[in-house]
């Protein structure tokens, strides 16, 4: 297994993700993780992926993606600037190497930006796709970029949907994570074999610390912030939602949580916002919270931030991107709405009426208990491994 990160601590949705499908397919398979670090201290969380993996081994990208040599190394190159921040020359080299011996049956590659590091081999890589990133940058280009910029940018847009869908159809098959997911993908794609394996939830692990009664009634958004979604989502909801919501529950906060923050979101804090960057345990987030607001605009992302607050028994508000392929109801698991006046709406009769928010924040619990675990989205990533190496042989 590649990833493009080393899946623990548990610190975003990819790498929550990677390490709840590893540890419940370490029971049915050998697994050698392949995993970037962007520095040494993240070898210190090798031995916890150890208790699952035959093998771990880890490779240095550039701590920082804007660098001049990122910078330069894509613009003299066919690959656009998300592949060249996460390749590791020496990770090529090992794997080579590793096929040699003969002992695999399969290669899963967590997102497509990892698959440079593949050499030609004839032992069959499986895709899975976390979000179609060409559509991310694309929105960020067309939404958010400075237009003096955007020139150069459309050209990496380009590069991005070239070597993205290239990838798709040179692997055996690729997983996708919703049904809008594959839906895009197949537009792209047509004729591609895609299978969908959704993320999943530990319902008990958050259910362990119970949520507390919070005075004063409390605003969380949680998010890793090198995502463009999430630095979007957080400008309109202090500049666009907050202002208004303050404005009807005067004496509410708004907590941001998150890893990776920008210089403008830790300027943030004030009197109402607090600003937390690495939260050592997330779930404190939820339970000390009243509602999670998530004015997400821009495609793409796990979404676990609206399961865990579910699981948490957190009632959300979100728009209909931010609950995309979840099959969340709105009014029953959610409220969720598209307009940023109907958010501030939603979120102050949540933040108003603890009947609703505890109805809310119960029916969300039930949901993803019922829909969403890891064992399930394993299970389902197991037998897709199965059909791969059955049609090899």
């Amino acid at each position: 297994m590649l990833t493009p990160y080393l899946p623990f601590p548990l610190m975003s949705g990819g790498q929550t993700r990677s390490y709840n499908l590893i540890k419940n397919l370490s029971k049915k398979h050998k697994i050698t993780l392949f995993s970037l670090v962007k520095d040494d201290k993240e070898r210190k969380y090798i031995p916890e992926l150890e208790k699952f993996c035959k093998k771990v081994r880890v490779f240095n990208r550039p701590p920082k993606p804007w660098t001049l040599s990122n910078i330069l190394r894509t613009g003299f190159s066919t690959y656009p600037f998300l592949v060249i921040r996460n390749l590791a020359t020496k990770e090529n080299k090992a794997i080579k190497d590793e096929l040699l011996s003969g002992n695999y049956d399969l290669i899963h590659a967590e997102t497509f930006y990892v698959m440079p590091h593949i050499p030609k081999t004839k032992v069959p890589i499986l895709l899975v796709e976390q979000t179609i990133e060409y559509l991310v940058y694309k929105h960020y280009v067309e939404e958010q970029a400075p237009k003096i910029l955007a020139p150069l940018l459309e050209i990496d847009v380009m590069k991005l949907k070239f070597w993205e869908t290239y990838f798709w159809k040179h692997a055996k098959k690729v997983v996708a994570m919703s049904d809008s997911d594959r839906s895009q993908m197949e537009k792209l794609c047509p004729g591609l074999s895609i299978d969908i394996v959704p993320n999943g939830i530990d319902a008990n692990y958050f259910l362990a610390k119970k949520k507390e009664d919070v005075d004063p009634p409390r605003v969380l958004y949680v998010g890793n912030f090198t995502w463009l979604q999430n630095i979007e989502a957080v400008e309109d909801l202090v500049n666009k939602v907050w202002p208004k919501i303050k404005k009807d529950v005067v004496n509410a906060k708004l907590w941001i949580v998150g890893m990776h923050m920008t210089d403008y979101i830790k300027s943030l804090t004030s009197g109402d916002i607090e600003v937390t960057e690495g939260m050592p345990d997330i779930r404190d987030a939820y339970r000390k919270s009243t509602v999670l607001v998530t004015p997400i605009q821009g495609p793409g992302g796990t979404r676990l931030k609206i399961l865990e607050a579910m699981a948490s028994a957190l009632p959300v508000v979100t728009t209909s991107v931010g609950a995309e392929g979840l099959g969340v109801k709105n009014g029953r698991e959610a409220l969720i709405t598209d307009n940023l006046e109907n958010l501030v709406k939603s979120a102050v009769e949540v933040l108003r009426n603890p009947k609703l928010a505890k109805e809310l924040g119960d029916s969300g619990r039930k949901f993803v208990e019922r829909n969403y675990t890891w064992y399930v989205s394993a299970e389902k990533l197991d037998r897709i491994y199965g059909e791969i190496v059955q049609d090899k042989s």
